[in-house]
């Protein structure tokens, strides 16, 4: 994703801003249709000459676009110069509003078959083909050489020549000449699927790319221009898998066998000779298209589904027997139709596979998820990312093993800890109390809660860092640098990293440098190297010249384990049916340690009768993204830029909502970039290459949060009041006084559209609302207003585990379990009004939550089984305005423990700690205190 601000030389007057060159290059066309239809009404003769002029500009820009694409292509344009030199004004002003058509709709790739791009545009008329899509599948090819165009049409009439016109897949050729123009091309160009590259090519592009230029900054961090020609070739395929990793790459050499460097047989998919026929590398090609378009269990549930077959099993409505049978449900099969039933059966034979044991088609489908994401290994969910979690932790924690974890992490970890009975040791996240939302852990919290488990002599017993990335409001980690700080301090920690919301990030390069797997593959590569083993011992080196007690800061790389795992909701980010989510993992102790232990956990959660729809789905959803994953992450953030920008610039808008920015969200000390907002009115769009290689959070442009406190309505009033009640729009999140948005692979312009007339309507609504109230009415409002904006309640830290359920006394970690089983014994436990709970505490009672406690919103637990309330606490509970809390009764109260059954399970306990108050390291605040929040102020 390339963002920018725009040159001071603006290609398009029209447009202000432009996000990638996918935009910059619609508008171009955009802009060409406009000045040509202009031209077919122009009669004066120096108009028509001035405009001429213009166009021939205007497509001479395009033409650094278009060289990297096939279509429409350069050789498109030299058609439109035709016609223009030739005074077709007409066929030009059509042809023009054809490939505009053709490029928006789309409908190019539907019809492979007429990419005669001439013949197309002069005889419209021959357009059989476009009155239905084709079942062929377009891509495109690029070919790295330094050509000449003669030498060029050989090669592409020698791949016409042995191409078969039964081929599902069809695709056209792109050429360009330098290491540099591949890059380009790469970045600009989503149709392209496979590389062809010849080992000896220039490294610059000798194309002024001036319109492209702002685009490519961050693309050339690293020069290659020290390289000799004949060494580009490998470093270039090299480039290309950490670009666009899904690509296949082919190399063409004249070099013996004997002499190939090992990196290039590694790097490339196949190595040819210029003396070999053709039709190899078309063959090579077709066949790795066809690898990665493999399905193979969606593929096998088809054909089980054609079959006849008897059902002598369980399921009646398998093949829809009962279904369309029945006199009172058929309607039901007319809903969802045939197919989804003849699809529908508990068989794991009959060419299907099982869940639990796969080693068919279902184990094969894993195994391609996998290196489509990065992993060592894949593993399929039915239940959501909910209970891989569960899998998860259950398979890698013991009892009494400490697990550091994020507080406002998703209560499938909470509930997970009980069951694996870890000691738990809760990291608090920065607090973003203006908008009634938490931000995510610091990474000095994590090192510092380890440095003091450490020194207790306990950090033998920690086993997982546990975080979420991202978060719900978008923010992410720097993934690499807490993986290595933490490992400097423990080298063998496991992480797990909840990917929930993230799925779709292993797709786009930018957003690719964050995600668990992708920096467990990295770091895994880097410490086994001599380069870095040198490194170390040099930092040794550095430490000892120092004198004292230094503690390294860097992971010693004979001690270090990658032991790496991430759950994502597939369903969530990319194309699934709901509860489809996947376990991904990159363990380089899997085997010895993990493999049967994780199995077990597997069995434990996973349904014997798994939902074969989802897993389906799931291998599709795998397929899309190995193909048009990069297309459609990079449009799925255009939207949100849009949508930004829209919201931002209206002024009917503005007036009412704030889209938050990244400096809203992230303080400035986790911003070295300096990056404060991705879309300002006056300057433009932003670079953001730069903060997400470096800043310690970044902000992930998809999730937006819009704040609407100056409406006077609270966020969950305005959720279903407004966008749901009137326009049927849904949401996932609010807070007090703002709501989250969401653009995802299937947000198109016309929703954005849709989200934006809404918002209009909505404020013109609010406008007549406000102008037709009374000064009384009017006061009331203004109070209302800033409550919502000024006077949001404190967020709470987490406090500290109740002496009863301390893991070690003064020591980070709780005993969660103890309580949270304790509490199953009504006689242990009584209720207590929230308003009588300040008595209690003033009185000297520890009052001690026997539940997890969860506001919607937030969505996290404010309290969790033996945790002990503090005032802060009290303050943020009782000031919420929220309809739902899960595990408070409104009418009976605070279910806490009696001070009986913590004083006689206190008694019983071997691990008796000093009070919390004294113990410093029982709380779980970041220093292990209780923080204080301040309250806002009128």
């Amino acid at each position: 994703m390339k963002l920018v601000s725009i040159p001071e030389e603006k290609s398009i007057s029209s447009a202000g801003h432009y996000y990638n060159t996918g935009q910059l290059r619609t508008e171009l066309w955009t802009e060409l249709k406009e000045k040509v239809y202009s031209l077919a009404r122009k009669r004066n003769r120096a108009e028509l000459d001035n405009d001429k002029a213009e166009i021939v500009k205007l497509i001479k820009k395009l033409r650094e676009i278009e060289q990297y694409f096939a279509f429409p292509g350069n050789n498109t344009l030299n058609v439109l110069i035709d016609f223009l030199k030739k005074d077709e004004l007409q066929i030009l002003k059509n042809s023009v509003k054809e490939v505009l058509r053709l490029l928006v709709s789309e409908d190019y790739r539907h019809n492979p078959e007429t990419f005669s791009l001439g013949t197309l545009l002069k005889e419209k008329e021959n357009k059989q083909g476009n009155s239905q899509k084709s079942k062929k599948k377009y891509f495109e090819v690029l070919v790295v050489d330094n050509l000449s165009s003669k030498e060029e049409n050989t090669i592409s009439k020698k791949l016409d020549d042995v191409r078969d016109e039964r081929d599902v897949f069809v695709y056209q050729l792109v050429f360009v000449k330098s290491f540099q123009d591949t890059l380009i091309a790469l970045v600009a160009n989503p149709n392209i699927q496979a590389c062809v590259i010849r080992y000896e090519i220039p490294y610059k592009s000798k194309n002024t790319n001036r319109i492209l230029k702002p685009f490519l900054a961050s693309l050339f961090a690293e020069s290659y221009e020290e390289h000799h020609d004949y060494d580009l070739g490998i470093l270039l395929g090299q480039a290309i898998r950490n670009l666009r990793p899904e690509l296949d790459i082919y190399y063409v050499t004249d070099n013996a066998v004997n002499n190939l460097p090992d990196a290039a047989l590694k790097t490339f998919q196949r190595i040819f000779y210029r003396s070999e026929d053709t039709q190899e590398l078309h063959l090579s090609i077709i066949r790795g298209i066809k690898d990665r378009y493999k399905t193979p269990f969606y593929t096998a549930l088809k054909e089980y589904s054609q079959k006849p077959t008897g059902v002598f099993h369980a399921m009646p409505i398998s093949r829809g027997n009962s279904i369309f049978k029945s006199n009172w449900i058929d309607d039901f099969g007319e809903f969802y139709g045939r197919n989804l039933f003849l699809a529908e059966t508990s068989s794991t034979t009959g060419g299907l596979d099982s869940l639990l044991q796969p080693t068919g088609p279902l184990k094969e489908a894993q195994e391609l998820a996998s290196k489509a994401f990065g992993s060592k290994r894949t593993y399929f969910a039915t239940n959501g990312t909910s209970t891989s979690n569960k899998i998860v932790l259950q398979a890698l924690v013991e009892p009494g093993d400490v697990v550091l974890i994020d507080r406002d992490c998703h209560k499938s970890h909470h509930y997970g800890m009980v069951l694996a009975g870890a000691y738990v040791t809760y990291l608090d996240s920065y607090p973003l109390q203006r908008y009634s939302m938490y931000g995510a852990v610091p990474l000095f919290e994590i090192t510092e809660r380890l440095r003091t488990l450490k020194k207790a002599g306990r950090l033998d017993n920690v086993k997982m860092l546990l975080l979420t990335n991202c978060t719900f409001d978008g923010l992410v980690y720097n993934v690499e640098r807490v993986m290595e700080q933490v490992l400097a301090i423990k080298p063998d920690m496991i992480f797990l990293w909840d990917e929930a919301w993230f799925g779709f990030a292993a797709f786009t390069p930018t957003y690719r440098q964050r995600t668990a797997m992708y920096v467990a593959n990295k770091l895994c590569k880097k410490y086994k190297t001599s380069a870095y083993k040198e490194q170390y011992k040099q930092h040794l080196a550095e430490l000892k010249k120092k004198g004292g007690d230094q503690t390294p800061t860097m992971p010693n790389p004979e001690l270090v384990k990658i032991r790496v795992y991430s759950t994502q909701s597939t369903h969530k980010t990319l194309s699934s049916f709901r509860q489809g989510s996947m376990i991904h993992i990159y363990d380089e102790e899997f085997e010895r340690k993990a493999e049967t232990s994780f199995h077990e956990a597997y069995m434990t959660h996973t349904s014997t009768s798994a939902n074969y729809q989802i897993l389906a789905s799931l291998d599709v959803g795998r397929r899309q993204v190995s193909f048009e994953g990069y297309e459609l992450v990079e449009k799925s953030i255009e939207m949100a830029m849009l949508l930004r920008a829209k919201i931002s610039d209206h002024p009917k808008l503005k007036k009412y909502f704030k889209i938050l920015t990244v400096k809203d969200i992230i303080p400035d000390k986790y911003r070295e970039s300096g990056l404060s907002e991705y879309y300002n009115t006056k300057t433009g769009w932003q670079r953001l290459e730069t903060a997400w290689a470096e800043d310690d959070f970044v902000l992930d442009p998809t999730k937006i949060n819009m704040h609407i406190g100056a409406t006077g309505v609270d966020g969950d009033t305005f959720k279903n009041k407004y966008l749901m009640d009137q326009f049927h729009i849904q949401i996932n999140k609010t807070s007090r006084n703002s709501v989250l948005f969401m653009t995802n692979i299937g947000t198109t312009r016309s929703s954005v559209s849709y989200l934006i007339s809404a918002l209009v309507k909505i404020a013109e609504q609010i406008d007549i609302q406000f102008d037709s109230l009374n000064p009384e009415e009017n006061r009331i409002l203004q109070d209302k207003i800033y409550s919502l904006t000024e006077q949001a309640p404190p967020l709470p830290d987490f406090s500290y585990f109740h002496d009863s359920f301390r893991a070690v006394a003064g020591i980070p970690g709780g005993k969660m379990r103890e309580a949270y089983f304790l509490a199953y014994k009504e006689e242990k436990c009584e209720y207590v009004k929230l308003s009588s709970c300040k008595d209690l505490m003033q009185q000297g009672r520890q009052v001690v939550s026997s539940a997890f406690i969860i506001p919607y919103p937030p969505g996290f637990p404010v309290l969790v089984p033996g945790q002990v309330m503090t005032v802060e606490i009290l303050d943020f509970l009782q000031a919420l305005d929220v309809k739902e809390i899960h595990g408070y009764r409104a009418d009976l109260g605070l279910r806490i423990f009696t001070e009986a059954a913590l004083n006689r399970h206190q008694s019983g306990s071997s691990l008796m700690g000093a009070s919390a108050a004294m113990s410093g390291m029982g709380g779980m605040g970041g220093n292990g205190r209780v923080k204080k929040s301040t309250p806002a102020k009128k």
